[in-house]
């Protein structure tokens, strides 16, 4: 069994399950291997943890990187990296869904770690909405929270087939362009 079969295995687990509820025995059994051989690949639960999260941080930074190669206006690439988020998020890329996933529950060292890998990818972010022409008084920290915490849910609620990742993604960011950049 290879590491990034182990990894995309337990991705997938961990999405559909959250860390606390998938064990290093459901991850060997879905994996079709024993529980003590995954500890040949990663020493604990927690690093098996971080280097999932870290796969899902390259893999969701990587697609919002590329959508923004070459845009200059600042509205536009906001709208880019949001569209490539979502559909990171919704194409059934369990890594990326990892990254959204609730770390309040895990070991504060772990948290530490994953919350300074999310705070790595969501650099980028905060460059974008720092870059945005907003109304004066605009909080521009809530603002990207709210932004990010919108696209960040909305797997729970979406349903393939109705409108598309990027439609909803676009549509995110014109509803808070129009409150941001309205005189209050």
């Amino acid at each position: 069994m290879s590491r990034e079969t182990l990894m995309a295995v337990s991705a997938r687990l961990f999405a559909r399950g959250g860390f606390d509820a998938t064990s290093m025995r459901d991850i060997a059994g879905e994996a079709g291997m024993l529980a003590g051989s995954m500890y040949y690949h990663f020493p604990s639960k927690n690093d098996l943890i971080a280097a999932v999260y870290e796969q899902g941080v390259a893999e969701i930074g990587g697609a919002v990187d590329r959508a923004l190669a070459g845009l200059q206006a600042p509205w536009s690439r906001l709208e880019a990296a949001c569209v490539a988020h979502l559909e990171s998020l919704l194409a059934d890329r369990a890594h990326a869904a990892v990254m959204t996933a609730d770390l309040g529950r895990l070991d504060p060292k772990l948290r530490r770690r994953l919350v300074t890998m999310r705070d790595g990818y969501e650099r980028r972010f905060v460059e974008l909405v720092g870059a945005l022409p907003l109304a004066s008084g605009i909080d521009r920290t809530i603002w990207r929270l709210q932004l990010l915490g919108a696209l960040n849910w909305t797997p729970t609620w979406y349903r393939a087939g109705k409108k598309s990742p990027a439609a909803i993604a676009r549509a995110l960011v014109a509803a808070l362009r129009i409150s941001a950049t309205e005189a209050p």
